[in-house]
């Protein structure tokens, strides 16, 4: 089930967060991932992703799991094949949009043969747009930056033709800081998107934030401290 607002013709998605390091849900904060603790959370004993996955799913009705393999972006492991494995079992129905760092043909097509979710191509990963456009729709983009700097090849964030269906503007040092999202680059992103559904990820505070998302076009926000913290329930 989707969360959707009043008047809106498409329902506004809300897309819970974890993100797996050594086999544990840590917490994100500004993007700096080799700070991450592992997470101390009101709906969850511990760390197991599978129990934080399922208590994020409890707390916020949602089709969708966002999963960020941060051993895989970061160090160039495979896919944590067995924390993907123990969240699907726990979460049967809900949809997994998983980022492991993909940046090779080869290594999404293994990952799809898993049957374990559908890839997230991050722009920080990749070396040009071939991949992005190789994959289409079976993928889904993250527009990555931090600050004002754009991650990743600036065709990839300039030129919407490049862009999947479903494409995700990910502002890493607003995530897990409570300063509220990038409106104005989620707000260029979905003039440039063509009517393709924009997902904002990064700073999401509360319903005031999903309102105004809404406003700008998104069609949904990625979310976790928000979830954790009360702010959206």
């Amino acid at each position: 089930m989707s969360h959707a607002l009043q008047g809106r013709a498409a329902p506004f998605r809300l897309i819970p967060v974890i993100d797996l390091r050594r086999g544990a849900v840590v917490r994100a904060r500004a993007g700096e991932r080799d700070a991450y603790a592992p997470i101390l959370t009101p709906l969850a004993r511990g760390s197991a992703p599978a129990d934080v996955a399922r208590g994020l799913l409890d707390a916020v009705a949602a089709d969708t799991l966002y999963v960020a393999d941060l051993d895989a972006i970061m160090d160039g492991t495979e896919p944590d094949r067995a924390s993907l494995e123990a969240v699907a079992r726990a979460c049967p129905g809900v949809a997994l949009w998983v980022d492991a760092g993909f940046s090779e043909a080869a290594g999404v097509e293994r990952f799809l043969s898993a049957g374990l979710g559908r890839p997230v191509i991050g722009s920080e990963s990749q070396r040009d747009e071939r991949l992005v456009r190789a994959m289409g729709n079976r993928a889904v983009l993250s527009l990555d930056s931090r600050g004002a700097e754009r991650l990743g090849p600036d065709t990839l964030h300039d030129d919407a033709t490049a862009w999947p269906d479903e494409t995700i503007v990910m502002t890493l040092a607003r995530v897990g800081t409570g300063t509220g999202p990038d409106f104005l680059r989620v707000s260029q992103a979905v003039a440039r998107a063509g009517g393709r559904r924009v997902y904002a990820a990064g700073g999401v505070r509360g319903p005031d934030d999903v309102a105004r998302l809404t406003e700008a076009g998104a069609a949904g926000a990625l979310v976790a401290s928000a979830i954790h913290d009360g702010g959206l329930r």
